[in-house]
């Protein structure tokens, strides 16, 4: 018997319309759907046959409501290797905690794509090694808009934030080219909040998550009884974005025929729904963003090379997180701080043993991952800091082997905690502090001084405390 013909999915849910939608998109991945309406049949059906071969529960949230994290904790606790995925209408970071912390492996916010609840339900199910904590989840903390916010030092990414904080101020087109999670979307908002018009329209269209049946009427309009189904007027995100900033996220998986049509509104500025005889004229900035090299794409045939041509104006690559380990601290810091801020958080330190393991992780989820990873982290830690303890998959993934230095020792930055996750002593950190002014100001005093906010005299006589050899004054 094969795989697929294996796997039994329990839905509880009391919602017929979204069972059946449920049922027939697990079906495509090969699931059997068993679905139950309430919480004492759901607990009932563990101990069946058909409980026995289940491979997954998906849980919505409204069938036990507020009693929905201790059914999650009553299942988890008789079937503990069984994934559990709760849908919610609720975005609040407090349910997702909880949620987590009785077991759940994701926590989906309603209404889930089709795309994004399948890919929760296979990374939840996957059989290779134990890696849930490096699973993308649900992003619980806003974007920030600001250029000035997004974290790191790597040449290549500060070059493209400065290419894009340039690009901001004009009206053409742009794309941005990069893998996901790299922080396309985030570098999308801060240049529409840094342009001209950041007052007007701004519009995502993921490409990859609109059927592709639907995607000219989604970007053009289409007339009332232009074809089987319209029953009524539909303006296109186009049209509807007059005057503001439509992004094309995904732009590689736009279908042919809508790249015609695509292609002839750019040059035109012209949009003419499905099924109209005239045409509107639109002023839109169109930002694209793709995860493959459209390039390359264009090399192979599959996107018109004057497409292509009049997205590219400006083109922007965001580089991948395996290229800028020395990054890492600070971003793992950053969002640290952000997620301390959440209902049902706390702010936590991360130790320099923990910066070494995040650091020697390729990070093929980038940065999305490395977040999704620090908020699961932080959700079940106990201490006052993040410690390599608490990333157990990574360490099992990894090996010590490949851990060979701390991102301190690379100059990246102040290590603050113990390996047991308490702080060291101030008089410690400050040497440390001072040693790495000296280091940064290769040796002049006066100016380390005046960097540190202290007196030459001072910085003198903490040299000496501190038994640290200073160097000549400058």
């Amino acid at each position: 018997m094969s795989e697929s013909t294996e796997r039994l999915l329990m839905l509880i849910d009391d919602e017929p319309a979204q069972s059946r939608l449920i049922s027939a998109l697990a079906a495509r991945e090969g699931w059997r759907t068993l679905i139950v309406r309430d919480s004492e049949s759901a607990i009932a059906t563990l101990g069946t046959r058909q409980g026995m071969q289940l491979g997954a529960i998906i849980l919505d949230q409204w069938v036990p409501g507020d009693d929905a994290c201790a059914l999650i904790a009553e299942l988890k606790a008789r079937r503990p290797a069984l994934p559990i995925l709760m849908l919610t209408t609720s975005a609040s970071p407090l349910l997702a905690v909880e949620a987590m912390r009785a077991g759940a492996t994701d926590y989906l916010v309603k209404p889930v794509s089709p795309d994004r609840l399948m890919l929760a339900l296979r990374s939840a199910t996957t059989r290779e090694a134990p890696r849930d904590e490096l699973q993308p989840l649900t992003e619980k903390i806003a974007a920030t808009l600001d250029f000035d916010a997004m974290i790191g030092t790597n040449p290549g990414f500060r070059a493209a934030l400065a290419k894009a904080a340039k690009t901001a101020r004009g009206h053409g087109s742009v794309l941005i080219e990069g893998e996901s999670g790299t922080g396309k979307e985030m570098l999308v908002r801060a240049m529409h909040a840094a342009s001209p018009r950041a007052k007007t329209q701004l519009r995502i269209v993921n490409i990859g998550s609109v059927p592709v049946n639907s995607i000219e009427s989604v970007l053009f309009g289409h007339e009332k009884g232009a074809f089987p189904g319209a029953f009524d007027r539909q303006i296109g995100a186009m049209q509807h974005c007059d005057g503001g900033t439509l992004v094309l996220d995904e732009i590689d998986r736009l279908p042919p025929m809508a790249q015609d049509r695509l292609a002839e509104a750019l040059q035109s500025r012209q949009v003419r729904p499905i099924g109209a005889n005239h045409r509107f004229r639109i002023d839109v900035r169109v930002i694209a963003a793709s995860n493959w090299p459209l390039e390359d794409l264009v090399a192979g045939g599959v996107f018109r090379e004057d497409l292509y041509d009049a997205l590219s104006t400006t083109q922007i690559t965001m580089p991948p997180l395996r290229s800028r380990p020395g990054d890492i601290p600070a971003l793992a810091r950053y969002f640290l701080h952000h997620i301390g801020e959440q209902p049902g958080l706390r702010p936590l330190g991360v130790t320099d043993g923990a910066l070494a393991l995040l650091a020697a992780y390729d990070w093929p989820g980038n940065v999305r991952q490395l977040q999704a990873t620090l908020f699961r982290a932080a959700v079940f830690c106990d201490g006052d800091a993040l410690t390599a303890q608490d990333f157990p998959q990574l360490s099992e993934m990894l090996g010590d082997a490949q851990i060979v230095s701390s991102p301190v020792q690379d100059g990246v930055g102040i290590q603050l905690y113990t390996e047991d996750g308490n702080l060291r002593l101030l008089e410690e950190i400050e040497a440390d502090v001072i040693r790495l002014a000296i280091g940064h100001y290769r040796g002049r005093m006066s100016e380390v001084a005046r960097r540190l906010g202290i007196g030459r005299s001072t910085l003198y006589r903490k040299l000496g405390d501190l038994g640290i050899e200073g160097s000549n004054a400058a």
